[in-house]
């Protein structure tokens, strides 16, 4: 509201002049908001200013800047001229030292003896940082084929997504980067599927209040249309009504009224529930979901993200979140029914919100963007940095507990995020007074207008991984070997290996299960011991710790001795770990194997 204020009040710069706008709507909910806004706002009722507290990344500024300002400056006397600023009034001196130290590792002060010295690093980082609005890069697309500039890309795209062998949409043709240099991507174009690099920026967030007004209106919009009756005259009559109590309470035109009255219409005509101020509607279809919750963009954002991050450990995969001001848009890797993500939300407790958060933010975009801005004001990163030479997910690990980190979440749960208010929702949802009920697709559900898609990974590896190594190893073949009779040996599919395997000629479970490739160390076993050579002497004992790890394991042991690189030192490791679940065991393997094809080439 105070935005739209100050952008009408511009028209009125004059004597005698009277400041007037018009909001231009592209949809039904634009309409609707728009409605909520313009009301608000002729009465003066202004959202609340939330103002940052204890913003960290200004504190390392401030201390360059005072330390600039009187050369050397003790400690305590910078903790009191800050701590004259309203939003560090209660700023500690042990908070203060973290800061100090942590700019000290960039070389942007010198702590010496409780003082803070100036550095010849420390001229050009302010100079540099002079506003505390962030950056953003923008980066040249180069087509090396064609030889000439296609567009642009934003820096963030860059640090998230774009990489050597990445693809991208741009100018209707499918690009390949191939090279990253300090302002330009070099591409080439190629024929096959590519992500499209869109990346919305931070949308100037809709309040809680003001989208639960807009589930109010749809609210009185439906109550009018389903009191119209079953008649054509009376269904006109309840559409008139519905247009004029917008037109009545809104100043709205009549067009404006009539296209979000046929919304909220045709979802009663297809007899599905209107998402309100009071209702939150579940709609499912395959692989995707909508969770229609009329909560604005920081709550929509919060319980977005709890969701997605409840859903990535359910399924092992990445589950990709849009979130708008009045529903939450989900990509989820299998099928799942509404009823489930009801019952998800019904039954999530309001303590758990940040905690679940604190672990699951590493895992996106979001934090790895806020980090880079942070880490520039922290002095940390410089204005050109090379990300072909830094990793994102490394950086995130080596200021994981720093100032900087803490500082980076700060800012998320400031400007995206409401825990309070979404505690608020959760408690409201328990106590009955916001209902979650299913829905199929729906015309509201679908009239979404997307903020740019996230993406949140479980903290492990991905489930369609790991349920494609587990089918590969169960399809690959093993020999088993009875080493006390010397005389059985069977050829099978590691899935149809029993759980406990036993020779049938001499009941002994000493069986060793080798690859089809080692059945070469099965002569070895059964020449006389007197005649083997040391080498043939180590392969047999090889094979015999084989045989006492299926003794001691059965199947386990034989699904790990049959995976790529694994021998009965490695396997005894990943079986003894006694894993938590199926799905640890085979993390662990898939881990070994991918140790084993890093490091074979170098073995003798």
């Amino acid at each position: 509201m105070a935005r739209l204020l100050q952008r009408v009040g511009r028209s009125g710069h004059g004597i005698g002049r009277i400041a007037s706008g018009t909001i231009i709507c592209t949809g039904p909910d634009d309409i609707a908001e728009a409605c909520a806004i313009t009301r608000r706002a002729a009465e003066a009722s202004l959202e609340e200013i939330e103002i940052h507290y204890k913003p960290m990344d200004v504190l390392a500024n401030q201390l360059v800047g005072l330390e600039l300002d009187f050369g050397d400056i003790f400690m305590e006397n910078a903790r009191r001229i800050i701590s004259r600023a309203y939003p560090f009034r209660d700023l500690t001196h042990q908070e203060l030292e973290e800061v100090a130290s942590q700019i000290e590792e960039h070389r942007l002060t010198r702590l010496y003896e409780g003082q803070l010295q100036r550095t010849r690093k420390a001229r050009q980082y302010y100079y540099e940082n002079l506003s505390m609005i962030p950056d953003e890069k923008r980066f040249k697309i180069y087509d090396i084929v064609g030889r000439k500039a296609i567009g642009t890309l934003d820096e963030a795209f860059v640090i998230n997504f774009a990489k050597p062998g990445a693809t991208f949409v741009a100018k209707g043709e499918i690009w390949e980067v191939t090279e990253i240099d300090e302002d330009e991507i070099k591409v080439v174009p190629i024929q096959r599927a590519g992500e499209i690099p869109t990346w919305s920026g931070e949308e100037i967030p809709v309040p809680f209040d003001v989208a639960q007004e807009v589930g109010q209106i749809r609210n009185q919009i439906g109550k009018l249309l389903e009191d119209s009756g079953t008649e054509a005259g009376d269904k006109v009559q309840g559409e008139q009504a519905a247009t004029r109590f917008l037109t009545d309470t809104y100043p709205i035109d009549i067009e404006a009224a009539s296209e979000l009255v046929e919304l909220v219409k045709r979802q009663i005509d297809d007899n599905l529930p209107v998402p309100d101020h009071s209702q939150i509607v579940i709609e499912a279809d395959g692989t995707s979901a909508v969770i229609n919750s009329c909560m604005g963009h920081k709550i929509n954002d919060t319980l977005g993200r709890v969701i997605t991050a409840l859903l990535s450990a359910k399924f092992g995969s990445s589950v990709a979140m849009e979130i708008d001001p009045y529903r939450i848009e989900l990509a989820l890797p299998k099928r799942m029914l509404p009823e489930e993500i009801a019952h998800m939300i019904s039954t999530l407790d309001p303590d758990h919100i940040e905690p679940i958060l604190e672990m699951t933010l590493k895992n996106t975009t979001l934090l790895r963007w806020k980090m880079v801005h942070v880490a520039r004001k922290f002095g940390a990163l410089s204005r050109d940095i090379d990300y072909q030479r830094i990793s994102m997910a490394k950086l995130l690990g080596v200021f994981d507990g720093t100032p900087m980190y803490r500082e980076a979440l700060r800012e998320i749960y400031h400007d995206r995020l409401d825990l309070k208010k979404a505690n608020q929702v959760l408690e409201k949802i328990g106590q009955g007074q916001i209902s979650v009920i299913t829905s199929g697709p729906s015309p509201i559900g679908a009239s979404g207008r997307g903020g740019g898609w996230d993406v949140t990974s479980p903290e492990h590896a991905d489930a369609a991984v790991i349920e494609l190594l587990k089918f590969r190893i169960m399809s690959d073949r093993v020999i088993l070997f009875c080493v006390n009779c010397k005389k059985w040996k069977s050829l099978r599919e590691v899935g149809r290996v029993p759980e406990q395997p036993e020779c049938p000629l001499c009941g002994s479970k000493m069986v060793a299960a080798l690859k089809p490739w080692e059945e070469d160390e099965i002569k070895i076993v059964k020449k006389p011991e007197k005649s083997k050579n040391a080498e043939e002497r180590r392969r047999t004992k090889r094979v015999f710790r084989n045989a006492n790890l299926v003794l001691s394991y059965g199947k386990t042991a034989a699904i790990a001795l049959a995976s790529r690189g694994l021998g009965p030192e490695t396997a005894s490791r990943v079986v003894g770990k006694l894993q938590r679940d199926e799905l640890e065991f085979y993390r662990d393997i898939l881990k070994a194997e991918r140790e084993y094809a890093r490091t074979k080439r170098f073995w003798g």
